[in-house]
């Protein structure tokens, strides 16, 4: 069980690269190929400090409100509130090099 957990919550984290991606996350590239390299964590985070509050988010359901927001529908202040942290900590996490 716990296995599926793990493998829903990497179905999760691809699906929000594609629309991180999509979205213009990877724009800025200064680096030749593209690669504008690793920028550096806020003061005090770090990759498991992000990806605890990822995993948080993703228990409340964060998630489905990413994608509601992306596709324009009206969410309440916590849900917009919700989603906006995820992208935010989605974009350190991604541009620390986190994943790698």
């Amino acid at each position: 069980m716990r296995q599926a957990s793990f493998g829903l919550n990497s179905v999760k984290l691809l699906l929000a690269l594609s629309m991180f991606a999509a979205l213009g996350g990877c724009e800025g590239a200064s680096a030749p190929g593209g690669d504008p390299g690793a920028s550096a964590l806020p003061p005090g985070e770090s990759c498991g400090s992000i990806r605890e509050q990822l995993n948080k988010l993703d228990r409340k359901g964060a998630q489905s409100s990413v994608e509601a927001q992306n596709a324009g529908k009206k969410l309440s202040a916590g849900q917009k509130q919700d989603a906006d942290d995820y992208n935010r900590l989605l974009g350190q996490y991604l541009g620390s090099r986190c994943h790698v």
